[in-house]
């Protein structure tokens, strides 16, 4: 009996593992789905433009605008993925991704586009007079035999705002002067999340554009998000154990309310599937063979880890003069009505409080205190105001305190062996903040 036992834990809890691993892979590997959901006529739209190019040999330019998660990247992978089963797009079209937070500048682009195209052997050692000439080598080194026609280039430009930021907006010229040639059949088309992105664009480069733009907004309800909760959570029909597939499949947790308002917070915080995904899969981790199906608890389990404030986290690692710090800032933004303020006034707000109402708290010497602030900076709790005038004695620089109130007192309440009369310094702040 024992060992019928043993036998049945051990399939079990090779079942659990199976789906667990399973759910796991889906929730890390996103596939494309077969159609993007709610972007139809973008879709369209954007793969109409793309086939003039790849087919007709038309140039183009677009831009694909749009808040992170909104589903641009899978937009643009599912009409690529249409666009290479056509016949003559296999053959001829060439693409070049490129990404503003990657090529930082024009130099490190060019040489990406060369390593793309596959022609380092084709270039050489050759010396070019400007960034023009070298493109248009490329360009001219990818035509035909016959020399009749070009294959077509399709340039992917991820983060596009950030290219503006080029030297002369070099890239962006010569690309979109190709495009408006009748040379070289190009498409340049611009990822961004900025609405503004045409502004931030020089008035030569805006007259080489076309001007055409691809909004996504997410439509998405609530409802549809937990359709696509439970499809990500759900075991395929060829799952090895149908009865275990069938269990899991048939579970009441998105109707579960406090599963549900995990959910909606998750939603109304962010549309971005990528969070969702991030919270499924901590959820999903925490099955094993005590607990072989996704529970409440480990909802919210998942959701206390992936909402846990960081900055709070930093302030329980501080040593106590630093924590001290932090306060004689609160007091000086209550006094000075959140003004910026510098290292001297935080050390002579903490001097004060040395001498009339601390009796365990170290006098620390001005350079020790110093180390204390620089390392506040390093840890981005406190930063620089950005005035833009000549540099200044590190003293003197005007800073502020990135950090909230609540943050403040939470860390002080989990801090251990607190002095009293720090917490009694820091309530002062509070009170009169209230």
């Amino acid at each position: 009996q024992d060992r019928c036992g043993c036998v049945l834990m051990m399939l079990c809890d090779g079942v659990c593992v199976q789906a667990q691993k399973l759910l796991r892979e889906r929730l890390c590997h996103q596939k494309l789905p077969d159609q993007p959901v709610g972007l139809d006529s973008q879709y369209k739209h954007l793969l109409e433009l793309l086939r003039r190019t790849a087919v007709h040999g038309e140039s183009n330019s677009v831009l694909i605008v749009g808040p992170r998660g909104s589903g641009k990247t899978m937009l643009l992978g599912c009409v690529l993925r249409e666009l290479m089963s056509l016949k003559e797009a296999q053959k001829n079209v060439l693409l070049v991704e490129l990404n503003g937070l990657l090529q930082t500048d024009d130099k490190i682009a060019l040489k990406e586009i060369t390593r793309q195209l596959h022609l380092e052997n084709v270039v050489g050692d050759k010396v070019f007079g400007s960034f023009a000439e070298n493109l248009a080598f490329l360009l001219e080194a990818l035509k035909k035999g016959d020399k009749s026609s070009s294959r077509p280039v399709l340039f992917v430009l991820d983060e596009f705002d950030l290219f503006a930021h080029h030297k002369n907006q070099t890239l962006l010229y010569n690309l979109l002067d190709v495009s408006q040639s009748a040379q070289t059949p190009v498409a340049v088309l611009g990822l961004t999340c900025r609405l503004d992105v045409l502004e931030l664009l020089e008035k030569r480069v805006k007259s080489r554009f076309s001007h055409r733009q691809i909004h996504l907004f997410s439509s998405l309800s609530f409802a549809q998000y937990l359709d696509v909760v439970r499809a990500q959570l759900s075991l395929p029909p060829d799952f090895p154990d149908p009865k275990f597939s069938d269990e899991w499949n048939h579970s009441k947790l998105c109707e579960d309310k406090t599963v549900e308002e995990i959910l909606r917070r998750n939603f109304n915080g962010s549309k971005d599937f990528r969070s969702l995904h991030s919270l499924l899969f901590l959820a999903v981790s925490r099955v094993s063979v005590s607990h072989s199906t996704l529970r409440e608890a480990d909802l919210i389990e998942a959701w206390r880890l992936i909402s846990v404030d960081s900055k709070a986290n930093v302030l329980h690692g501080l040593s106590i003069l630093e924590l001290c710090l932090i306060i004689a800032m609160k007091h000086l933004n209550d006094t000075y009505d959140g003004e910026p303020f510098n290292f001297q006034m935080v050390h002579n707000e903490f001097k004060k409080f040395i001498q009339r109402k601390s009796h365990s708290i170290h006098k620390f010497e001005k350079p020790v205190v110093m180390k204390a602030f620089e390392h506040l900076l390093q840890l981005e709790l406190v930063r620089p105001v950005d005035s833009g005038v000549c540099k200044v004695q590190r003293e003197y620089q005007l800073m502020r305190l990135m950090l909230e109130h609540g943050q403040v007192m939470e860390a002080l309440q989990r801090y251990p062996q607190c002095p009293t009369d720090v917490k009694q310094w820091a309530l002062s702040a509070f009170v009169h903040i209230m």
